[in-house]
């Protein structure tokens, strides 16, 4: 696993890499194309255009009566502008035949400005738009296409009408191929989006599974250590029965026997862990709920591990201010949450001495219990995974502490059960401490 794990996130990485750089080139390989495409159609309309316009003015010239206030050679001095686009055709109605042109190129709405120049004066402009000179200016974000409105050669105009051209102005033309590509992009991203949320979740499931792994481990070695300490105890004992000295002596015998029991007790008591998480997976535990006062509760507690806490020399300071601890709830998990709360407590306390804080106070409709230690503490990693089953502390030596990792989950689970909230403060070195909230009884 520490060899191919590393080899599967490279490999998908690497895949991962090379369908997004695919991607991108094919969406800029497709952009230019669509932007040869556009500015092709756009010459095209300039061009169709340009070809009416110029056909249009043939047609008059060929009909003078249906241009009004044409003047024919000798009765004007400028004769070029008599026959000039600008004098047949109005700015309305050029721009209508741009808008047409660019309906048939499949452009509709498209914006654009447009001119006719004089190709005889350089930026000599007859007839403008609005914008055109603005954007004209612009040749980075614009697109400026240019036909040149020349009579057929042979023709009766060709000695006759000026040299003109019209030019058409297609303001940010880069938009319209985003525009294009709009669905392709989107769909890239999405589909880019899916491969790296797969991606990311397949690691981190690749990171649970080992980590479930390394916890069923340390569960299976931690349970064989727990289960062979009283097996091997209770061995030693039953041979210790079969001397002939201990059967004669009493007092030995029920020394021995003792010994038994409450090896046999404590064996009863790890298998109920076990079979108590197995319950709690299956959400199959059961609360049977009545009107309990907790600090009766907390007293029961202290007072059944007041043995435990003389051994460790302890100090134990008790603060129940809360003025309503009515609560309805299981005495059972109730009591054992408190308990797994003072012997984690115990557990993790120092060498030299163990003090533990109780306070409880009323939080609007609920009680808060705060459980306080001055023991190892725990640093951030494991404060963060403190209520996950089979989890616990690398302490260095694995067996320093008994137990399977379970009561801190069962605290969560059954706190949660009753339909509260608990939450866990530690400073390494320091201490603990753990808050609980429960609802008070309507």
């Amino acid at each position: 696993m520490k060899k191919t794990f590393p080899l599967i996130i490279a490999l998908i990485t690497l895949s991962l890499m090379g369908i997004i750089y695919i991607q991108v080139s094919w969406i800029r390989t497709l952009a230019l194309f669509r932007e040869e495409q556009l500015v092709q159609k756009i010459f095209d309309v300039t061009q169709q255009v340009g070809e009416e316009l110029v056909a249009q003015r043939n047609i008059t010239f060929n009909n003078p009566g249906q241009m009004p206030g044409m003047k024919f050679p000798g009765e004007a001095y400028d004769i070029y502008k008599q026959f000039s686009v600008t004098n047949r055709f109005t700015l309305f109605e050029i721009n209508e035949k741009i808008q047409k042109a660019f309906l048939r190129q499949n452009l509709k709405d498209t914006k654009f400005e447009f001119a006719v120049a004089s190709e005889n004066v350089f930026g000599h402009y007859e007839l403008k738009s609005s914008k055109f000179i603005d954007m004209a200016m612009d040749t980075i974000h614009n697109k400026r296409s240019y036909y040149p409105l020349i009579p057929a050669g042979g023709s009766l105009l060709e000695s006759l009408a000026p040299n003109e051209a019209l030019v058409i102005v297609v303001p940010d033309y880069k938009s319209y191929i985003l525009q294009s590509l709009g669905l392709m992009i989107g769909g890239s991203i999405l589909f880019t989006f899916i491969i790296i949320t797969a991606f990311f979740l397949t690691i981190r499931t690749l990171l649970r599974q080992k980590k479930l792994g390394d916890m069923k481990n340390d569960f299976i070695n931690n349970m064989t250590h727990e289960l062979k300490t009283p097996l091997a105890t209770i061995s030693l004992a039953v041979d210790a029965l079969k001397s002939e000295k201990v059967i004669s002596n009493p007092e030995k015998m029920g020394y021995f026997t003792g010994m038994i029991k409450d090896e046999n007790k404590r064996m009863n008591k790890h298998v109920e862990s076990i079979l108590q998480a197995a319950q709690m997976d299956r959400q199959q535990v059961q609360l049977n709920k009545k009107e309990l006062h907790v600090h009766s509760i907390i007293q029961n507690v202290l007072n059944n591990l007041q043995l435990q806490i003389e051994e460790k020399q302890g100090k134990v300071e008790v603060q129940l201010n809360a003025a309503n601890d009515l609560m309805e709830a299981d005495e059972v998990h109730l009591t054992n949450l408190i308990n797994n709360l003072v012997d984690n407590a115990l557990k993790y306390s120092k060498d030299d001495s163990f003090h533990l804080k109780i306070n409880s106070k009323n939080i609007g409709k609920a009680i808060r219990i705060q459980v306080e230690d001055h023991g190892i503490g725990m640093n951030k990693e494991t404060l963060a995974h403190v209520f996950e089953k089979f989890y616990r502390a690398h302490t260095g030596n694995v067996h320093n502490v008994k137990g399977f990792g379970l009561g801190l989950s069962y605290v969560k689970t059954m706190t949660e059960a009753h339909g509260g909230k608990v939450k866990a403060d530690s400073v390494q070195g320091k201490g603990s401490t753990f808050t609980l909230d429960f609802p008070l009884k309507k």
